[in-house]
């Protein structure tokens, strides 16, 4: 990887005003071992930021190969010391304050030793403007979008019961689930008794077939717990049944295509050559200065270590764990964690939920997604408290994390999705912005990746020096 300290050209642009993230994300790569990244904001539906660097494919391999394991595993936000450095204006360096520890599998295996990435050297190929990557959870983001359009469009009834459009669904005890509480992780099937295999978890049978047969661990509708894999197979099926498309073709015609976005759920073949290789990275050592890193609380590390928790089972829902680096995993249609995308797509789309882009291919309403009620919908807490599946307390509107300890982001109004291993992207109404930040460098960790706080923070300093 991109060792402590090295330097890395970083490519792109800024505008007046924004150098900050320019310096923030250069600095990601000497101080917290960056492999290769994007980072791209909009604010009021122009790019204002567009910055990327390092390699593509770090260890000299292309996509294909093996060696990362797929699942969102692990969560921060419950470190033992109070506080998130990500939550606050603070702009100095937040170490690893948002590393969750040892989860007991960190969810993507391969060379962590330093490669030296400086744009391609030593055989290695350099991140480029056009760069996709796998972006893990922050998938779930993109198709909360799809259930909510649906229902703006008379399509869906978000208190209506998930069994009136997909009958099997109400076994188990199951009948009363509501389509909200889909959306907000409160349906009770985070686990599933009888894993399914990788080639299962993408023939788009099995998964739907067994969500549906799966019996409740808690009453639907009473706690949430994050549902790390099962949502994909409870929100792909829910689509299907409601429009006769599948999710990743609804996305790609309804979305993607309009608003020009190089974003995919299930890659074309033709775009292969376009995905960065994942590969794992560890946290560098935090400096004598700051003390030791910080470690999660007991409960937190005692849930990852338990292979009875419902943390563990959920993240267990595929086992063994899918090479996210396959090409047959990138084809498949898995909305919890398959999504491929650039950070100009994701800022852009997140752009286009809260206003109107003037470069979208859209006559409808000026390329903006979501009407006002909608997006009040969509960032309205549904769920907030202790997560029966992550141990710490998590808030999470309809589809869409909200803004808080586990998932800091720009302010009070902010939503979105982080991805396990460091991607986030998120709209922020009041500011005006989309912000999106992808890397193929996987740490530990869901929520509050240190190299997407300091650009959280790097915004955040530079909207209030520019509104000043």
């Amino acid at each position: 990887m991109a060792g402590v300290g090295s330097v890395v050209d970083v490519q792109g642009t800024v505008a007046d005003g924004f150098e900050p993230v320019r310096d923030a994300f250069a600095a990601n790569f000497a101080r917290h071992g960056e492999r290769g990244a994007a980072f791209v904001l909009y604010r009021d539906g122009e790019k204002v930021v567009d910055l990327w660097g390092g390699a593509k494919t770090p260890d000299g391999d292309g996509p294909g190969d093996a060696g990362a394991s797929g699942g969102d595993a692990g969560v921060s936000g419950g470190a033992e010391a109070s506080g998130n450095a990500g939550a606050s204006g603070d702009s100095g360096d937040s170490g690893d304050s948002g590393d969750s520890g040892d989860s007991g599998d960190d969810g993507a295996s391969g060379d962590s030793g330093d490669d030296g990435a400086s744009g391609g050297g030593g055989g290695r190929e350099p991140w480029t403007q056009d760069t996709a990557q796998v972006v893990r959870s922050v998938t779930k983001g993109v198709a909360a979008a799809v259930p909510l359009l649906l229902h703006q469009r008379g399509q869906l009834d978000l208190d209506g019961r998930v069994s009136t459009y997909w009958p099997e669904f109400k076994a188990g005890g199951k009948e009363r689930v509501l389509v909200r509480h889909l959306l907000a992780h409160r349906t009770g099937v985070p686990v599933l008794d009888t894993p399914l295999t990788p080639a299962e978890a993408i023939d788009g049978v099995s998964g739907p077939l067994a969500v549906a047969a799966q019996r409740p661990v808690w009453e639907p509708g009473t706690a949430h717990g994050y549902h790390a894999q099962t949502y994909s197979w409870l929100l792909s099926e829910l689509v299907r049944r409601v429009t006769g498309r599948t999710i990743g073709r609804w996305i790609a015609e309804e979305i993607a295509r309009p608003l020009g976005l190089d974003l995919w759920l299930g890659l074309p073949e033709e775009q292969r050559g376009r995905v960065g290789r994942i590969a794992a990275v560890e946290a560098p050592a935090a400096p004598a200065a700051q003390g030791p890193r910080l470690r999660p609380k007991r409960s937190v590390a005692e849930a990852y270590q338990d292979p009875e928790s419902l943390t563990r089972r959920a993240f267990a829902a595929i086992t063994p764990l899918p090479d996210e680096n396959d090409p047959a995993y990138l084809a498949a249609e898995l909305p919890a964690s398959g999504g491929v995308a650039t950070a100009e797509a994701l800022a852009r789309f997140y752009a286009a939920l809260i206003g109107p882009l003037p470069s979208a291919r859209t006559a409808r309403s000026g390329g903006r997604l979501f009407a006002p009620a909608t997006l009040t919908m969509a960032r309205t807490e549904e769920s907030a408290g202790p997560d029966q599946v992550l141990v710490v307390g998590t808030r999470f509107g309809l589809g869409y994390m909200l803004h808080g300890p586990a998932c800091p982001m720009l302010g009070p109004g902010s939503f979105g999705h982080p991805g396990r291993g460091g991607s986030l992207a998120f709209a922020d109404p009041e500011a005006r912005i989309g912000f999106a930040y992808v890397t193929n460098g996987m740490r530990r960790g869901v929520t509050a990746d240190p190299r997407a706080q300091a650009l959280v923070r790097a915004v955040r300093t530079s909207l209030a020096a520019l509104e000043a």
